[in-house]
């Protein structure tokens, strides 16, 4: 087919969009990439964590309210999740609420479990009660695969696991959404007609404008900021790393496709390319060659299991949604970096996010105008 790999703007203008865990990290990117692309968007999740925090460093809450509905709602409570559909009655939904903190899970599990489950099906059957046609794309991790230490990477296909409360609940939202498309989706007369799902899964994400903890680029920014020595627990684990803007990039055409109500798979990776899995040290590194600093290992004996090795292959994304990762792995923690940096020398988080989006934009034409 031919390449698609960037959202198409006329597509996107003036859709009725439903974003949950707007507020998060990843939510805030996309809220504001909708919105350039002229999108109305519904924001639904718990007020932003941590200060700083990217949905309020953006300025979102109070950002073009005729196009940003923003709703601090908890997405376990099931009066507000059909509240909020009723009144947006949404054409596209882009489900990413979650807990999704490997550490926090085993603090809090139940919570963990509840979040990514019991929320996801109260968004679900909010959905199912409306008549209206609905493109829905679940986004869960690439931690869902059934992990045992091998090197090859993951494919959808692959059996779910996990190990950990984060893990496992992100699996079992992979079978929640399976068997609800299965059982609500389709002809039948109890089914929903225009009701469309898929899962997405993507690598380990990095940007500007992640404030998360336990997670390495953001605790290497706080120690660089405080001119101290970044503590690494891992530097052996191999992860696929990539900038934030690609598997968003991802969801959108997954979105548009899904819209299209003539993709039948149920789930998609959206990694990088397979030479960009690297370890944290090289990670690390990289990041030193932008902003000098140091870094130290530090074992924890009693820190929870985690694996040694992930990677993932996307390769049914580049062949039915025309995606593939524009952005190399240097380019990625490069553009972090200087988004971090800009940042703490007093440049706007909001111009330096659309300084990224822009470039991200160049990428894409350069991809498209190549013979």
């Amino acid at each position: 087919m031919t390449a698609l790999l960037s959202p198409d703007p006329f597509f996107w203008q003036g859709r009725r969009v439903l974003l949950t865990g707007h507020t998060g990290f990843k939510g805030s990117w996309l809220t504001l990439w909708l919105l350039e692309l002229g999108a109305e968007v519904w924001g639904l999740s718990l007020p932003p964590e941590g200060q700083p925090n990217l949905f309020q460093q953006l300025g979102l809450a109070g950002a073009r309210p005729e196009r940003l509905r923003h709703h601090d709602n908890d997405l376990l409570d099931s009066a507000q999740v059909r509240e909020l559909v009723e009144q947006c009655r949404p054409e596209l939904v882009f489900h990413l609420a979650a807990q999704s903190l490997v550490r926090r899970g085993y603090r809090d599990p139940l919570l963990t479990w509840q979040t990514n489950v019991i929320g996801t099906l109260q968004l679900l059957e909010a959905l199912r009660q409306r008549p209206d046609p609905c493109a829905v794309v679940c986004v869960t991790t690439d931690k869902v695969y059934e992990n045992h230490g091998g090197t090859a990477p993951f494919l959808e296909g692959d059996r779910l696991g996990g190990s950990d409360p984060y893990s496992s609940s992100k699996a079992a939202m992979e079978l929640a959404v399976a068997s609800w498309r299965d059982s609500f989706c389709g002809s039948a007369p109890h089914q929903h007609p225009g009701l469309t799902l898929a899962t997405a899964r993507a690598g380990n994400v990095i940007g500007g404008g992640d404030w998360a903890e336990d997670r390495i680029l953001p605790d290497a920014i706080r120690a660089l900021q405080a001119e101290a020595a970044i503590v690494v627990r891992q530097p052996a684990a191999i992860r696929p790393w990539q900038h934030v803007l690609d598997p968003l990039a991802g969801y959108l055409l997954l979105a548009e496709r899904l819209h299209q109500g003539d993709l039948n798979e149920r789930a998609f990776n959206f990694g990088p390319d397979p030479a960009d899995s690297r370890s944290v040290a090289e990670v690390v590194d990289t990041l030193l060659r932008h902003w000098p600093g140091q870094w130290q290992e530090q074992a924890e004996p009693q820190a929870p299991a985690e694996s040694g090795e992930l990677r993932l292959n996307s390769e049914r994304a580049r062949q039915l949604l025309g995606w593939r990762p524009l952005w190399s792995f240097e380019l990625a923690v490069a553009r972090s970096a200087g988004w971090y940096r800009a940042v703490h020398q007093g440049a706007s988080p909001l111009e330096c996010c659309l300084a990224d989006l822009a470039s991200y934009q160049q990428s894409v034409h350069r991809e498209t105008s190549e013979p």
